[in-house]
């Protein structure tokens, strides 16, 4: 019964600019930290060999280091490893894979698959099927091949591809390079490793989506994964095991504040969520005074409790009721501007006005506390 680890999309040299640049290095980090998770896993769960569909490399031209690195992550599980060129680091005349092999990066047992072909793999009892994509775009399915090709009878058959499942997958993925929802049977497969869509993803009975291993971006599509699959015999279906490589978990919130039970609703999915966190939030509607100054306390903490936070207020009407500005106890030129503040249609910039009855407000506060009010 061979047993081999599924993976893909590793993206390795992938850049996160829009994070701080404490973050962007711990995210970068986290991506080599996988593939070493990978490799114990493999060891684990005694697995023959492990196949990585495609996007072991975010791109062509990232940095010499970047490429020993991620050969080195790999080093812990000593059993073959066939790499597939996916529409990020094609297998072009002059790429990444060439560079890696001239600066003697690749290990023996690494197997990259830069052409059409079988690679046997006779002591583990898997023959593996591959179509590396040889530029970014195909618009025709490189996996038909595969029908004509002959394997030995006592070989596990297993396809190894990069591209969109046509009629199954939505239309804003990275790659067209198309293949046939039914190829794992047209080409009379045991199973159909693939990558190109970031998260888990079960097409059919033998044809997998593995995912990339660690997050990167904001989707709710099941990624942080690799696949153990188990084939009992040639022809017979796999039995296909999940596991948790993901370091990080990945939030996207789109909220709308209406009235105060909203925020405190929010704030207490906030505090729930695992220090791991990396959290993209976008707030709109309307808060009091007492509600600002709540939301700015816990993001303040959540900032320190979580990997990443980011806080997109901008959409978010600053509203004080009648008890926020009476308990300022403002008079006088202060009252004043903060009834021009208060007044959206008084003002020409409701954000930076919001701000600054926000600012006002607190310096207000702290004033109270020094003065022991």
């Amino acid at each position: 019964m061979p047993t081999f680890l599924h993976t893909a999309d590793w993206q390795m040299g992938r850049a996160f600019s829009r994070f701080e640049t404490e973050d962007c290095a711990a995210l970068v980090e986290a991506r080599f930290e996988a593939i070493e998770r990978i490799a114990r896993l493999a060891n684990e769960h005694q697995c023959d060999a492990v196949l990585v569909a495609g996007d072991v490399f975010d791109a062509q031209i990232v940095a010499d280091r970047t490429i020993r690195r991620a050969f080195n992550a790999i080093k812990e599980f000593a059993g073959p490893w066939v790499m597939l060129p996916g529409n990020h680091d094609a297998a072009l005349a002059e790429s990444v894979w060439t560079r890696a092999k001239r600066l003697g990066a690749v290990p023996e047992n690494v197997h990259l698959a830069l052409e059409p072909g079988i690679i046997h793999l006779e002591p583990q009892g898997l023959a593996i099927l591959c179509a590396p994509l040889t530029q970014r775009n195909t618009y025709s399915d490189l996996t038909e091949i595969f029908n004509t090709w002959e394997t030995p009878e006592r070989l596990i058959r297993v396809g190894l591809a990069h591209g969109s499942v046509q009629g199954v997958l939505p239309d804003d993925i990275d790659s067209a390079n198309p293949i046939l929802p039914n190829r794992a049977e047209a080409a009379r497969l045991d199973y159909l490793a693939l990558g190109d869509w970031h998260g888990t993803k079960q097409i059919d009975e033998r044809t997998w989506y593995s995912g990339t291993p660690e997050p990167e971006r904001f989707r709710n599509n099941g990624a942080g994964y690799a696949l153990i699959v188990d084939v009992p015999g040639p022809g017979e279906l796999p039995k296909v095991t999940p596991v948790e490589t993901a370091r990080y978990q990945w939030h996207q919130w789109r909220e709308t504040l209406t009235v105060e039970s909203d925020l405190d609703q929010m704030l207490e999915r906030l505090q729930a969520l695992p220090e791991s966190s990396v959290v993209d939030l976008r707030l709109e509607g309307a808060v009091t005074l007492a509600g600002e100054e709540k939301l700015i306390d816990e993001l303040s903490v959540a900032e320190a409790r979580f990997r990443s936070i980011q806080c997109d207020r901008s959409r978010l009407q600053l509203e004080p009721t009648d008890e926020d500005i009476a308990a300022l106890k403002a008079d006088g030129y202060v009252g004043e501007v903060i009834e021009h503040l208060r007044n959206p249609q008084k003002v020409d910039d409701a954000e930076a006005a919001r701000d600054a009855l926000a600012i006002l407000a607190g310096l207000l506060k702290d004033r109270k506390r020094e003065a022991g009010e």
